[in-house]
């Protein structure tokens, strides 16, 4: 008896379409039902936004994270990880049903998998938006098609979030009736028309093309024709969603959430990359915990700090930039005294970087012993004089008491240099700018 209602109430619903070219809830073939679409409802979320298409209502949430937060792939494709994630819920009160919430469904990871292929093509490059990207689509209510709400709530949550996407994307599922040579091609099919109709075509894409395709279909005989017609009218639905959208939110906001973390990158010599790292991780752990940044390093040499505010990144900037700088002549430098000897104190001007002052470079006036201006410990500041092109350096007190040019503090290294006990002491009187010199320390 219930296969009897069945086959009859299938054969009533489809002969509306085809003879009175109606559909069962009073729309026309190319007729979508009310749309709706919002943005920045969640106050934590980095981005978000509500798609609604008739009784289908799709929430996604955005968030942002760190390189180091791509996703992991172990598997016989060439790509071991993604950056961008696209996950999709349908839990059974979307539909009015009651059954245990378990794993993942196939259809979940399907649907989800369709959106996010949808969205890779407009998404920016790493190099000018390198973020890892999550976006998680919440199914709330469902009638017909809520993987393209899911790529329409995509949409809506990436410009809310600020990435900088090529074009807005939308979705629409196109339907198909075929008895014979008769056929109708339905524009936004709802669940029935889904369970009963011959086809279920999903197009997504932007406003000059296509970026993912789907279909599922129950018959043969689909022609060239049938697919040219549902392709242009599944066009024409799919501008009139993205003006919805755009009216919405017409472009990315220019600023981030003020809780989304901010991404400062700067490029460094690979060989640097130990410097900040340190031994066992101990230097780049001490400068996230000073700092509260978040800190990834590539093989490359590109750095990643990410932070919630822009003085944490500009502190954890400044101290890795102070693990990798490279001493400049003419420069000064405030340096602590690491080593004194007879002629001269060695001075660390940077992170495993000294020199040496010469006992003749560390005052203006002559002086008998080192210990007499620099003690172990003391904080000197300094101007590097030369460098030799062994990397030996060579620093001068005095050219900093006396505020030489870089220009007078070169010429002044090339004279020679006086040895402890010979007199002079004042500009002009003899005394050279140079000295022996340390190269860089080992690092510690």
């Amino acid at each position: 008896m219930r296969a009897a209602y069945d086959d009859l109430y299938q054969e009533a619903v489809r002969s509306l379409i085809l003879d009175d070219r109606k559909r069962v809830d009073g729309r026309g073939l190319t007729d979508i039902r009310p749309l709706s679409a919002e943005v920045d409802l969640s106050p934590r979320a980095h981005g978000s936004g509500l798609f609604m298409r008739g009784e289908t209502q799709v929430l996604t949430l955005a968030t942002l994270g760190t390189p180091r937060e791509r996703q992991e792939l172990d598997g016989l494709s060439p790509v071991d990880e993604k950056r961008y994630m696209h996950h999709y819920n349908f839990p059974p009160f979307s539909t009015g049903e009651t059954r245990p919430l378990r794993g993942t469904s196939r259809r979940e990871t399907g649907h989800g998998a369709l959106a996010e292929r949808a969205l890779i093509p407009v998404l920016p490059a790493a190099e000018d938006f390198p973020y890892t990207l999550r976006l998680v689509s919440e199914v709330l209510s469902s009638n017909g098609s809520t993987s393209m709400a899911s790529v329409c709530g995509s949409t809506l949550a990436l410009l809310d979030t600020g990435v900088p996407i090529k074009a807005p994307v939308a979705g629409i599922a196109m339907g198909l009736i075929k008895e014979g040579e008769r056929y109708a091609v339905l524009t936004d099919i709802q669940g029935i028309e889904d369970h009963l109709g011959d086809m279920d075509f999903k197009v997504a894409g932007t406003r000059d093309g296509i970026t993912a395709l789907q279909m599922d279909i129950k018959i043969k005989g689909i022609t060239p024709a049938i697919m040219a017609e549902a392709l242009q009218q599944a066009r024409v639905a799919r501008l009139a969603i993205l003006e919805v959208i755009t009216a919405c939110l017409p472009a990315p906001r220019p600023d981030l959430k003020p809780h989304a973390p901010r991404m400062t990158v700067i490029k460094i010599a690979p060989d640097k990359i130990g410097a900040i790292i340190g031994p066992g991780g101990k230097t780049i752990r001490s400068i996230q915990e000073q700092t509260g940044a978040s800190i990834d390093i590539e093989d490359d040499g590109s750095v990643y700090i990410a932070a919630t505010n822009g003085e944490s990144a500009a502190k954890a900037r400044e101290m890795i930039e102070g693990l990798i700088e490279v001493p400049i002549v003419g420069r000064i430098y405030t340096g602590r005294v690491v080593r004194t000897t007879d002629f001269g104190a060695f001075v660390q001007i940077l992170p495993g970087t000294d020199g040496l002052v010469h006992i003749s470079q560390l005052d203006s006036e002559r002086i008998e012993k080192v210990e007499d201006v620099a003690k172990v410990g003391d904080e000197l500041t300094v101007m590097v004089t030369a460098i030799d092109p062994e990397g030996k350096i060579r620093l001068s007190r005095q050219a900093v008491l006396e505020g030489w040019t870089p220009e007078e503090a070169l010429e002044r290294d090339r004279r020679p240099t006086r040895k402890p006990g010979e007199g002079g002491g004042r500009p002009g009187g003899g005394r050279s700018g140079g000295g022996r010199s340390s190269g860089p320390r080992d690092r510690r």
